[in-house]
């Protein structure tokens, strides 16, 4: 291989131990807050067969995760934003950046609408629009990553 094109290459490295503990409890939060959405989802046919309460049980106790788990995200997002070189962000990065953080307002309001709509179709449609924000988040997120 052509060693000017290899210098051109960031050359892999382990992270330092306060990067991994920051970037662990940020992917462990999406995961709740993400992962968590879908199975509860994956989850709710058979939720429903439980009784008249149990969706909206169900609906409390993850709320009792998912939340901690969104501003957990939100916290250590700051802190990912905190740790880089702004220097030497692209424009597209800064771009990309700025629309993650709208996906992941978008993500908590449609989530927090969910929790107050009073219709089955409200909920279901700001339900959606919560999960797509936030999957678009991850996604922004990953590519952010570089």
């Amino acid at each position: 291989m052509n060693q000017g094109l290899l210098n051109l290459v960031d050359q892999p490295h382990l992270a330092d131990a306060l990067t991994i503990f920051r970037l662990t409890l940020h992917v462990l939060a999406a995961t709740v807050w993400v992962g968590g959405q879908f199975v509860v989802a994956g989850l709710l046919p058979t939720i429903r067969g439980l009784g008249d309460g149990a969706p909206q049980k169900i609906a409390r106790a993850f709320g009792r995760l998912s939340w901690p788990a969104y501003w957990l995200l939100v916290a250590t997002g700051v802190w990912n934003y905190l740790a880089i070189a702004h220097g030497s962000a692209t424009s597209s990065w800064n771009a990309v950046f700025g629309i993650k953080m709208v996906t992941v307002l978008v993500a908590g309001l449609g989530a927090y609408l969910h929790t107050r709509a009073s219709t089955p179709r409200a909920r279901g449609i700001y339900a959606g629009v919560g999960t797509l924000a936030s999957i678009a988040a991850l996604v922004l997120g990953v590519a952010l990553a570089g």
